[in-house]
């Protein structure tokens, strides 16, 4: 079970991928995938605020994870994550111990990594494409956005949902996120 449990993550909103590609791959970027994103989301039994159960695939490795939000600060996501065999034998197991799925998401993803530091590209249907940098500290988090042309006050670090409420869209009400 791969348990890093905090992850350093921050992201940059509304981006243009196309001019942010071409910088990426100036400064010797690895391209390490291209990725459609299906995944199903679940409350905890019993519920716990913050905490929440992903089911994720992108057609290769499906994992399934346990997240927490303690804070929208760099480091404020807690991750539990496994890698599973099958996408659909998961749901199924999932469904009959009980836990129910809150929704049904996808996104598409394009993934680079320089170093260790990955650092995605993610498209998610209804909101304008963001950036998310993913490394072992904020320091590396800070140089990788520097690097790319982006300064710290150009960094957030809200997950998903709170992203789309930015837009007006609340996902935890809607069954279905997809393209």
């Amino acid at each position: 079970m791969a348990m890093k449990n905090i992850e350093y993550e921050a992201r940059i909103l509304e981006i243009e991928p196309v001019p942010l590609i071409n910088k990426l791959k100036a400064l010797g970027a690895e391209r390490v995938g291209d990725h459609f994103f299906r995944r199903h989301v679940f409350e905890t039994l019993p519920p716990i605020a913050g905490r929440w159960v992903r089911l994720r695939t992108n057609g290769k490795t499906s994992t399934l994870t346990v997240k927490q939000i303690t804070s929208d600060k760099v480091d404020g996501t807690k991750e539990w994550e496994t890698v599973v065999e099958d996408f659909e034998s998961t749901l199924m197991v999932l469904e009959k111990i009980g836990l129910k799925s809150k929704g049904y998401q996808e996104n598409k993803r394009l993934e680079y990594r320089m170093g260790d530091v990955s650092i995605c590209i993610d498209q998610w249907p209804k909101i304008p494409a963001y950036l998310e940098i993913e490394a072992p500290n904020k320091k590396s988090i800070n140089e990788t956005a520097k690097l790319i042309g982006y300064s710290d006050g150009d960094l957030c670090y809200l997950n998903p949902e709170k992203i789309y409420l930015k837009y007006g869209i609340d996902i935890s009400k809607k069954a279905n996120i997809s393209f």
